[in-house]
């Protein structure tokens, strides 16, 4: 059943009431499925195309996304800046207009400057846009697949079945965001995914490393941060932008690990059955030391497993027209295998 009109564009979490965060869930645990299965390819959107934009370098992301089309049987296109006509001096907005016209369906597009992707879905008339991260502004796919992952680990605990647990499974959760809050698009989705779902937000970074104005954030902000791990039922760890001048914002690395590092000594804090993420990449021995790296608890390979599945019902709810119920997303498998 659709809970909710899935918009054009997926730019930000914004752009999606609680009930379409939950059917981007509930399809994404229908992938998961096929994703389990020996054909784990499906026919519904053959005949679509679906291009990378990347402007920013980011592995995980592109070959999740590519993996996603692939797996749904679109035809996929990646376009390298790196010897694209955008190094030659050609417009943002011509290079999109140009992929447009040639019969593109859905761009999947990262750049460095916040907003482009905002720009490009204004600039296109009948394709899609996907912001795959832009700037440090936002950050969607991730924030939803931490919340798939976050769900899928809360329903194993309580012997649920994922489907049906919605949005209630957040409610009155504790969520607790650490590391370099200023500079990262993935915590800007995490928060408004998080608190749509019902979840309270907090955050836990040194005052360099928090965003200049929290005034419009449904968050508080840790005074105490060895305290609010006591509380948490998730902790999603961040870590120190260099490329975007995090370094400068801070005394040492040292300094930052000891003050909000997720250590071992940390790791004991936390109550039972708490979760930790990461949206990676991790710098082992800065933001998360190697053993809680390695802790059952800590969800980053299943996080980077579920981006696929995440990934793959974003593109289905985007392109594949009226929305089939999840029971046909395995009849298609069905029919594949």
């Amino acid at each position: 059943m659709s809970l909710g009109p899935m918009p054009q564009h997926l730019v930000s979490i914004g752009d999606l009431s609680a009930e379409g965060i939950v059917e981007v869930l509930e399809v994404a645990e229908s992938f998961a499925e096929v994703e389990r299965r020996a054909m784990k390819k499906v026919p519904t959107l053959k005949g679509k195309v679906v291009a990378t934009v990347f402007f920013e370098e980011s592995t995980r992301t592109r070959l999740s996304f590519e993996t996603a089309a692939k797996r749904l049987s679109a035809d996929v296109l990646s376009l390298s800046v790196a010897s694209s006509s955008v190094k030659k001096g050609e417009s943002l907005r011509d290079t999109v207009q140009t992929i447009e016209a040639m019969g593109i369906d859905l761009l999947i597009m990262r750049h460095g400057s916040s907003g482009a992707p905002l720009q490009a879905s204004r600039w296109t008339e009948h394709a899609q846009v996907v912001n795959a991260g832009d700037g440090w502004h936002e950050h969607p796919s991730q924030g939803l697949l931490d919340c798939f992952t976050v769900r899928q680990a809360w329903a194993e605990q309580r012997s649920m079945a994922a489907a049906g647990t919605g949005a209630t499974l957040f409610e009155g959760k504790q969520v607790l965001i650490v590391g370099d809050l200023a500079h990262s698009r993935v915590a800007r989705s995490e928060v408004l995914a998080y608190t749509a779902l019902g979840a309270e937000v907090t955050l836990a970074a040194p005052r360099t490393l928090l965003p200049a104005n929290l005034d419009h954030w449904p968050v508080q902000v840790a005074e105490d941060f060895e305290e609010a791990l006591g509380r948490a039922d998730v902790v999603s760890v961040l870590r120190l932008q260099a490329e975007r001048g995090s370094g400068e914002c801070v005394p040492n690395l040292r300094e930052f690990t000891s003050t909000f590092g997720l250590t071992e000594e940390r790791m004991d804090r936390l109550k039972p059955g708490a979760l930790v993420t990461h949206p990676g990449p991790m710098v082992r021995g800065v933001e998360i030391s190697s053993r809680v790296a390695d802790d059952p608890r800590c969800l980053v390979t299943t996080q980077v497993h579920n981006g696929v599945a995440v990934r793959m019902a974003i593109l289905y709810l985007l392109l594949a027209g009226p929305r089939l119920e999840a029971a046909a997303i395995g009849q298609f498998a069905g029919a594949a295998a």
